[in-house]
């Protein structure tokens, strides 16, 4: 089954401003991973699910080519709208269903993606077009971990969030249960021996309050909201906003707040 939550123009603009891009920390893991199991030279890397290219982007220097996958064309009109990634190229197309030859790919990734992708479908794809030692690298966070710190409010921060998340809960879709586990029956399922799932990469970042309200606006579930009571959901992130300024004793929405999240990764390498 493909799931078609992120197809909208609208939705598109929204996750390309503020979706986050995978931090260094889980980057780094994966390539040292590709490194250690492969080695150069590092050819093709398909970023599948790319969404607006937030994940394609950050591997450009590491390979000769790399191209992002995604069923929505309205995303992939925002990926290539970003300049300067002359070897990134983007492709309509499922996870389950890869315009690549056998044995041709060096690395198979998906960032919060992967929990979309119909799971029998997708590791057989992942089977045939990955080269021996290619490698699977497919990451998410898990947001229930998620906590923020602003001066002495940061529980009452968490404590908004975690209530607007309690109002969305409806209108959440059953696989973003899967990315909570992070990826366990996927990972349980991968067919190649060599495989690891690193469960927690603590991540420390900033963002600010307009972000962190757009951040919501791009979850599927908020999306689904928007499509069944579009003032309801707009109300409800104008409220978060104003309830996150309040605790802080700030005015200004482009005021920063530091956040920590726990980031998961799930890896492969295909037998010789």
């Amino acid at each position: 089954m493909t799931y078609r939550l992120f197809e909208g123009k609208d939705h598109a603009s929204i996750y390309q401003r503020y979706r986050f891009t995978p931090p260094d920390e889980v980057k780094n893991v994966i390539l040292q991973y590709l490194d250690k199991k492969k080695g150069q030279p590092h050819v093709l890397a398909v970023d599948l699910g790319c969404g607006t290219g937030q994940n394609s982007r950050p591997l450009a220097p590491y390979f000769q080519e790399v191209v992002g996958i995604d069923i929505s064309e309205c995303q992939l009109e925002e990926a290539r709208s970003v300049p300067g990634y002359p070897n990134v190229t983007y492709r309509k197309g499922t996870a389950e269903e890869l315009p690549f030859q056998d044995g041709s790919v060096d690395l198979l990734t998906a960032a919060s993606a992967a929990h979309w992708f119909d799971q029998t479908r997708f590791l057989v794809e992942a089977s045939r077009v990955l080269k021996p030692r290619g490698c699977i690298a497919l990451l998410g966070f898990s947001d229930s971990n998620t906590r923020f710190t602003y001066q002495d409010c940061g529980e009452r921060l968490n404590h908004i969030y975690d209530e607007v998340k309690q109002v969305l809960l409806p209108y959440t879709n059953n696989q973003v249960a899967l990315a909570e586990s992070k990826l366990e029956a996927l990972y349980s399922a991968i067919p190649f021996p060599d495989k690891e799932r690193i469960e927690s990469i603590w991540v420390n970042s900033t963002i600010s309050v307009r972000n962190l309200v757009g951040f919501i606006e791009s979850w599927s579930m908020s999306q689904v909201y928007k499509k069944k009571d579009p003032q309801a959901a707009e109300d409800l992130l104008l409220r978060t906003q104003k309830r996150f300024l309040e605790e802080m004793g700030v005015s200004s929405p482009d005021t920063e707040i530091d956040m920590e999240m726990e980031y998961f990764c799930v890896l492969a390498s295909k037998p010789q």
